[in-house]
């Protein structure tokens, strides 16, 4: 058996790695690579598992650093089934759809703006290349084996990250033995709204595990709420502009969750609040339409109360049009637009409005990977480039990590010592992190583990 780490080895962006036997070639995961836009292109363009010889593709989740290649991988030959939760079909079907259209959107302005000489900006795939990798998605429900082959299996557990998200584990046969495979995807945290809990799982022989917040711990969750209130309160009173930059899935339904809250206590300032993503009203009917796959907080809230991400303040933006109104309206208001690393989509239009300007807030509430433009406002760096063009960064920005949907330090050893208890990994491996994460989360499982934790560079491999 032989592991290839094709993406988020040493980073946390691109999940991607191919799992090989003597008769299996599967790849778990197909994500987008984000950072610098021509390396992003680049990496994103060109595929190192052969997409024609794959058997299969098991996704985790529909965050789109996890699923967004997926189109592209069909467009360069692949043909195989891609095995996913119910949820995360549904979700990713959405999300894929969006992914291309904000290519479309981004080429077509980029196309006008990009200065003399700078390479063409082309989308990776369209809606057709969507709609055909779409068809091969095979839901398959939490809790039970599913045999695909009689030489391979696969469970999949709640990882409790976004909707539908999934641990993924494998049976595969190799050599006349049987061995487990264990994909965290993006492990989630404990206790976080809306949400259930990640899944423990069995023991295994091998463990490729995330290590996004490997190192560290996050605030408590409750705290989100207090710490909206105080930003917005703010902004209300010194007529500045609150910008957060939230992934359409998940983060943004858990940052209207608590704001529909804080409404229903009478505790938020009458400020406008804008949903600037045309995916909102979609991905909530599919919250809707996975009520089972909900925590029992959320699950009893919504019998009391059919909307709990609307309230009278909150307008959800569907057109360009819409969205670049905003951008010349006057007076204090709250933004939440895609993406969450600031690198596509709307947000970087109302980034591009608002950060030179000292009265306006940005709210930064997931990570931010190297080289990003989101990375760029956390360093607070004195200059951003938006556009190909410099801003000067005189907003406030404020960094709010209780709404993390990846488990930190508690987390991850809440969930090792009960692998642990039914016999630990074999080997590990920790993707999905930056190097000082990794590091960190591999001294706190070595006990866990048989051997020592590793830590793969990219496209490293490893035969076992």
């Amino acid at each position: 058996m032989k592991l290839t780490f094709l993406g988020a080895a040493g980073e946390v962006t691109g999940s991607q790695h191919l799992l090989e036997t003597d008769h299996r070639r599967v790849l778990l995961d197909c994500g987008l690579f984000q950072g610098h836009r021509a390396e992003s292109y680049a990496k994103n363009r060109r595929f190192h598992c052969n997409p024609k010889n794959l058997d299969a593709a098991i996704l985790s989740h529909a965050h789109i650093d996890h699923c967004g290649n997926l189109p592209g991988l069909h467009k360069a030959g692949f043909r195989g089934p891609v095995f996913c939760t119910r949820a995360t079909a549904d979700v990713a079907s959405i999300m894929l759809l969006d992914s291309a259209r904000i290519q479309q959107e981004d080429a077509r302005y980029l196309r006008t703006h990009l200065a003399p000489g700078h390479p063409p900006a082309e989308p990776l795939y369209d809606e057709r290349d969507v709609r055909r990798i779409s068809r091969e998605f095979v839901p398959l429900d939490y809790g039970e084996w599913h045999e695909l082959a009689p030489d391979f299996r696969l469970r999949f557990s709640d990882a409790g990250h976004i909707l539908g998200s999934a641990i993924t584990e494998i049976d595969v046969e190799d050599g006349g033995e049987t061995k487990r495979v264990v994909f965290t995807g993006d492990l989630g945290r404990r206790n976080l709204p809306l949400l259930r809990d990640p899944q423990t799982v069995e023991g295994c022989d091998v463990l490729i595990c995330e290590s996004t917040y490997g190192n560290r711990v996050h605030p408590p969750p409750e705290d989100i709420r207090s710490e909206l209130l105080r930003i917005i309160t703010d902004a209300a009173n010194n007529g500045g502009r609150v910008i957060i930059p939230a992934f359409s899935l998940g983060r943004t339904q858990h940052v209207i969750y608590s704001l529909n809250e804080l409404t229903e206590a009478k505790l938020l300032p009458e400020i406008p609040v804008f949903v600037d993503s045309p995916l909102a009203l979609r991905l909530t009917d599919v919250y809707r339409d996975h009520v089972g796959d909900m925590d029992q907080d959320a699950t009893r809230l919504l019998k009391l109360d059919d909307d709990l991400f609307g309230f009278p303040m909150l307008t959800y933006l569907r057109t360009p049009q819409e969205s670049a109104s905003l951008n010349r309206r006057k007076g204090p208001f709250v933004v939440i637009a895609a993406s969450g690393m600031c690198e596509n989509g709307r947000v970087r239009h109302h980034l591009k409005h608002g950060v030179a300007d000292a009265r306006n807030t940005i709210v930064i509430i997931g990570f931010q990977a190297q080289h990003t433009l989101g990375r760029r406002l956390v360093e607070r760096q004195p200059y951003v480039k938006i556009f190909d063009r410099e801003y000067p960064l005189r907003a406030k920005v404020e960094i709010l990590n209780g709404l993390s949907a990846h488990a930190d330090v508690e987390d991850f050893k809440w969930w090792f010592e009960r692998l642990s208890a039914s016999g630990g990994a074999g080997r590990a491996f920790l993707v999905h992190g930056e190097p000082d994460a990794a590091r960190g989360l591999a001294e706190l499982i070595r006990d866990y583990c048989n051997e020592e934790p590793v830590v793969p560079a990219l496209y490293a491999s490893a035969e076992f």
